[in-house]
């Protein structure tokens, strides 16, 4: 690193909207850094998995949980529930929904440069 850098997520460089939720991206230090809101009903499975085409999450992710409750249930059946002050790190294979009628914002350090984003073939 050669100097000191700044950006905001309140000022993403792309925003991605799918079914109940937003993903805002800034790139810094050539890390995509990405902060995510998922509305109530949000579901990974039936929002995001239309437009990933896979059967699961194959993003890792890292992550601190900002507000809400995000419940994860991993290929392997392990489940997890996360909170406002939570980090959780994801590896790839899992579906995840919101819990609950309050937003799940979690800001994500790992697995967002391509999340959300509609295949083509």
């Amino acid at each position: 690193m050669k100097t000191a850098e700044k950006k905001s997520l309140n000022n993403p460089e792309e925003v991605r909207t799918f079914d109940k939720g937003k993903l805002e991206l800034i790139n810094i230090g050539g890390a995509a850094i990405g902060r995510a809101t998922f509305q109530p009903g949000w579901k990974w499975s039936e929002s995001v998995k239309p437009l990933s085409k896979t059967g699961s999450c194959e993003a890792p992710h890292f992550q601190y949980h900002v507000s809400g409750t995000l419940r994860i249930k991993m290929d392997d059946g392990k489940e997890i529930e996360c909170k406002a002050g939570d980090v959780s790190l994801l590896p790839t294979g899992h579906d995840a929904w919101v819990v609950g009628n309050d937003p799940v914002v979690v800001v994500d350090f790992q697995g967002m440069v391509d999340y959300a984003k509609e295949l083509t073939k």
